[in-house]
């Protein structure tokens, strides 16, 4: 129906130009299937489409991202992000697949931090730390969905109501992400957290990119470019150390590009304890463009843009082919990579880091995109 609408909006066009122009009509931007229940809650599949019929896919279970085609230069197009087909691969699946994470993404040492002369004990669920807001953070909860009415593009938005102290952090928290995809193929999520009390607060977004294809292949090929002076060092259990260190002659300095595989097996420290790269990178901040990702052999490129001070390069190191994915895809190890835009991990207990903290009078505002295009 959407093809043949197209198809007579364009002969209108080109037989009586001046009165009719073609825009996409919004239920068709849009559209919604229902993919079950999750602790009482609708959960829905949302396919968002722009003008050049490119399409991305969201659910509201994790607020997350499921599927992004896009063309290569070719032409061709493909999902090049991890995703399930059904709501119980994703319940019993990785938990972080293209997921929103909060309250607090990536570590906190020991799973505890002081805030006001409180201390406050997390679930530990990454021996010895706590990961991405605890084993049932926000990644795990079904948010309530809003498809966006009167935009310039298709848009949706999630919001989760988490209660005071739900996974140890406290606060009546209200975490709002809003998905929208252009005609430029450019996703922005635009995050507002609000809080009645005074707590911590780092939320991302944990997509995994494979540029030539989801489930195709390596990342070891792919160029990486991260506008990144200095990177946060880690010990044996991925916390920082505290020290700021510059990438300047190591295997850490991405300024001009690199291939991902050309330094990932290079005699250094750093590279060791992550077992590659899984650390967080001080973005200068500067220029539009904060991170990009080629692939040579496709011309795919995706281009992340921020106003955080961070991001986690992760090379898919702790995969290891267990999962099975949309299209029955395989992840493999290092068959995908992150670039999680973020404040620094474990930043409650680092004086020397930017502030994560969130109080009632200053919402949390934020926003990164991802942008697809090719050369």
């Amino acid at each position: 129906m959407l093809k043949q609408g197209l198809f007579i909006c364009a002969v209108l066009v080109l037989t009586m130009p001046g009165i009719f122009s073609c825009v996409n009509n919004k239920k068709d931007m849009v559209t919604t299937e229902s993919l079950g229940t999750f602790e009482g809650k609708d959960v829905f599949l949302y396919t968002l489409t722009n003008k050049k019929g490119d399409v991305i896919r969201i659910t509201n279970y994790g607020a997350s991202i499921v599927e992004i085609n896009v063309p290569d230069r070719d032409g061709q197009k493909t999902n090049v992000t991890f995703g399930y087909d059904d709501l119980d691969s994703y319940i019993k699946g990785d938990p972080y697949f293209g997921k929103v994470v909060g309250q607090y993404a990536n570590r906190i040492a020991k799973g505890r931090f002081s805030l006001d002369g409180v201390e406050y004990t997390l679930a530990i669920n990454n021996e010895p730390n706590t990961l991405h807001g605890g084993p049932t953070g926000w990644h795990s909860r079904a948010w309530d969905p809003e498809v966006l009415k009167n935009t310039d593009y298709p848009a949706v938005k999630f919001t989760y109501h988490k209660p005071d102290m739900e996974e140890g952090y406290p606060g009546n928290v209200v975490a709002e992400v809003v998905y929208t995809w252009t005609d430029d193929n450019e996703i922005i999520m635009d995050y507002k957290v609000t809080t009645d009390r005074n707590t911590v607060i780092n939320i991302t977004n944990h997509a995994y990119f494979n540029l030539h294809g989801s489930g195709q292949g390596d990342i070891l090929d792919h160029e990486i470019l991260i506008r990144a002076s200095a990177f946060t060092p880690v010990d044996s259990t991925l916390i920082p150390t505290g020290e700021l260190r510059s990438v300047e002659g190591t295997p850490f300095d991405f300024r001009t590009p690199h291939l991902t595989g050309e330094r990932i097996g290079d005699e250094y420290d750093q590279l060791k304890l992550g077992r590659g790269y899984d650390h967080n990178f001080i973005l200068d901040n500067i220029e539009e463009v904060d991170a990009e990702v080629y692939d040579p052999s496709t011309g795919r490129v995706l281009q992340v843009i921020t106003d955080q001070p961070g991001v986690q390069f992760y090379t898919g190191n702790f995969l290891d082919g267990t999962q099975t994915g949309r299209g029955g895809k395989v992840y493999a190890y290092r068959s995908g990579l992150c670039l999680e835009t973020q404040h620094f991990p474990d930043s409650p207990n680092q004086p020397g880091f930017p502030s994560v903290l969130l109080t009632p009078e200053e919402p949390f505002l934020s926003s990164t995109i991802y942008r697809f295009s090719v050369r």
